[in-house]
């Protein structure tokens, strides 16, 4: 997963989990707002009627003219009286006001209130559930209630508080056993509570769609951000990683400009690519300098090699002249000797032009050529003057091939160097195998030398590693030749399965015809 989506969906997460509380906890206050505003009101309504009940009772009731729809209350002593002109007048006590104010309450869609006792009077005063166990629950020191309820799909908001005897009352509720101070029943006040939760179902649809707004357009704007600022930056800075050193690095002037991390990061790579850059070239100056020093080495052992090869030929080329000058009349024997040092001439020649190809050419020049033949070259070179070893060469391709001839000839010089160190003056061989498979060139050398101990096999690449005595390696060799075959695009190992002496093995691809 890219950085980019990690990030975006992190975010996400932390935007959409406050949001989250944030929206349970406002919905909650939003419910607990509108219950504690309904609740007030109920107290204040509930108060009001208390006090309206009061004052009828302090003025002993209300007396209202007689007619229909104004009957007088069965429940009361003296339900009604004449008065002094002959109307009929009928006593409301303030029980039956508060429930015909609920009445008309209720068609006006407002608060509808009641009052109720476990010892009602009247049986239209009789509790429901509710009111049943909120009386029960004053009796035990309750002082008030308040409950939520859904009915046939509608809410609302009951209060209940308990309402207490006092002198007025006894005149009335004495007969059925109250005391002054005792609770004689409660006022139960019901206030619509649909409105407000349709509000609040409102208020939080509004939320939702204000926080999923909000959370995309975040989510947005954070990868637009992420994009300008970083995604795309770090994808080319990536893709001139990847193109490096290929394409040198060379960052825009407006992305140096910028000090924030990124920007920072460009300027580090570009200083990181400028020491690499003067590191491979001190590194290629060395490798130049040690290829050199390696190659006059291994001409200096061939020289040292082949110069008996030389000087044999000139020894009997003296001979030859001395016996010419010895005899100048005969032309037979002139002859002879003549046709003697013009052999030996020519095999000064060949053997001092072998050298001349061997370091007239740089290392890595791609061209084609007889590679059996610079294989033939290099090996005779090496093995000359040692009668002790026997060369066994295999040599498989016929055509030319086109690949570092040079630093693939300084190669095989120190390979059959090293193999005719390693046989020194005891009898041996050396076997050398060429072949083509498919588009890769293979070489084998192997010596009947004592070979390499498996301790020092891991290091034998090392520059500078030798188990020569002092002044006799340098232990650059196999260092340089492993150098120049990878740098062909190649593989040079050490055969581990050689029962006896070193074998090794160079796998070199051939380059395309169209490069020669």
């Amino acid at each position: 997963m890219q950085l980019k989506t990690k990030f975006i969906l992190l975010i996400g997460l932390i935007v959409c989990l406050s949001y989250g509380v944030t929206f349970y906890r406002t919905a909650s206050f939003q419910e607990e707002l509108v219950v504690e505003q309904a609740t007030r009101q109920a107290k204040m309504l509930f108060h009001q009627i208390r006090l309206t009940r009061q004052w009828i009772a302090d003025h002993n009731g209300l007396f209202l003219v007689k007619e229909p729809g104004v009957e007088a209350n069965p429940f009361l002593d003296q339900g009604e009286i004449q008065d002094a002109q002959g109307n009929w007048l009928v006593k409301r006590n303030p029980a039956m006001v508060t429930r015909e104010l609920s009445l008309y309450a209720a068609k006006e869609g407002m608060g509808q209130f009641n009052v109720t006792s476990l010892r009602p009077v009247n049986p239209d005063n009789a509790p429901d559930d509710f009111e049943r166990r909120t009386l029960k629950e004053f009796e035990q020191g309750k002082t008030e209630a308040v409950e939520i309820e859904k009915v046939a799909g509608n809410y609302r908001l009951r209060y209940m508080a308990p309402l207490l005897v006092d002198q007025r009352c006894l005149a009335c509720h004495g007969r059925q056993g109250y005391q002054l101070g005792d609770i004689r029943g409660g006022m139960n006040v019901t206030v619509p509570m649909d409105w407000a939760f349709a509000e609040i179902h409102a208020n939080n649809r509004l939320l939702l769609n204000i926080a999923l707004a909000t959370i995309v357009l975040v989510s947005l704007s954070i990868f637009v951000l992420f994009n300008s600022l970083v995604g795309r930056r770090l994808q080319r800075l990536a893709a001139a990683m990847d193109n490096y050193p290929a394409q040198p690095f060379q960052p825009p002037a407006q992305a140096l400009e910028k000090n924030d991390e990124i920007g920072m990061l460009d300027k580090r790579f570009l200083q990181l690519c400028r020491r690499l850059e003067a590191s491979q070239q001190e590194l290629d100056k060395t490798r130049e300098q040690v290829f050199q020093n390696e190659k006059l080495a291994a001409l200096g052992r061939l020289v040292a090699g082949i110069s008996h090869e030389i000087n044999n030929p000139l020894g009997g080329m003296q001979n030859c002249l001395q016996m010419i000058r010895k005899n100048p009349d005969q032309a037979e024997l002139h002859q002879r000797y003549l046709t003697l040092l013009g052999q030996g001439v020519d095999r000064i020649k060949g053997t001092v032009q072998q050298l001349l190809n061997i370091g007239r050419k740089e290392p890595l020049e791609i061209r084609s050529d007889d590679i059996d033949r610079v294989i033939r070259d290099c090996v005779e070179l090496t093995c000359m003057g040692h009668k002790n070893i026997a060369v066994h060469l295999d040599l498989n391709i016929a055509s030319p091939v086109t690949t570092g001839i040079e630093a693939l000839r300084q190669v095989v010089l120190n390979l059959a160097g090293n193999a005719v160190q390693a046989i020194g003056r005891q009898q041996g061989e050396i076997r050398v195998v060429s072949r083509l498979e498919k588009n890769l060139l293979r070489l084998e050398i192997a010596d009947s030398g004592p070979g390499i101990p498996i301790e020092h096999r891991a290091k034998i690449f090392e520059p500078f590693f030798t188990t020569k005595e002092v002044g006799e390696g340098t232990g650059l060799g196999l260092s340089v030749s492993h150098s120049l075959v990878k740098q062909l695009g190649g593989e040079l190992s050490l055969a581990e399965d050689s029962a006896s002496g070193a074998s090794f093995s160079i796998v070199i691809p051939l380059k395309p015809v169209k490069e020669q």
